[in-house]
């Protein structure tokens, strides 16, 4: 049974950084796909940083040069570097998941109905 649980996020001033993490259980590497997304209030959730089994990262125009994903295969950790936070960031981010059939993420990997497994959320606010 798959579980995510995300820690990390909180309350910073605009300009400040917070690292988010994803602790998963239950899963296996092989064919993995990772992502974090985010829901701001009265927002549809957004697609923010992906990342495959072979560490390749795509990232929204939107945090693109801010944010970094990574991830602990080890530790089966998910991470999100956040830097130069913007109140425009403030929502519920959240972790997600998908394994195969294909060993990579999907071409519209911003799409939340490309993931079966999700976290509860943690939220982030960021004040100007």
């Amino acid at each position: 049974q798959v579980q995510l649980v995300e820690s990390g996020g909180g309350s910073v001033q605009s300009g400040g950084s917070l690292r988010l993490s994803c602790a998963a259980s239950g899963i296996t590497w092989s064919n993995s796909c990772m992502a974090w997304f985010r829901q701001a209030p009265g927002k549809e959730r957004e697609g923010v940083a992906t990342i495959d089994m072979y560490n390749s990262t795509r990232y929204s125009d939107s945090v693109k040069g801010r944010f970094t994903i990574s991830q602990d295969k080890v530790k089966n950790t998910l991470f999100l570097q956040m830097n130069s936070l913007k109140p425009e960031d403030t929502a519920m981010y959240y972790c997600a998941a998908d394994f195969g059939p294909y060993n990579y993420c999907a071409a519209d990997w911003w799409e939340d109905y490309e993931y079966k497994y999700w976290g509860q959320g943690t939220q982030v606010t960021v004040s100007s």
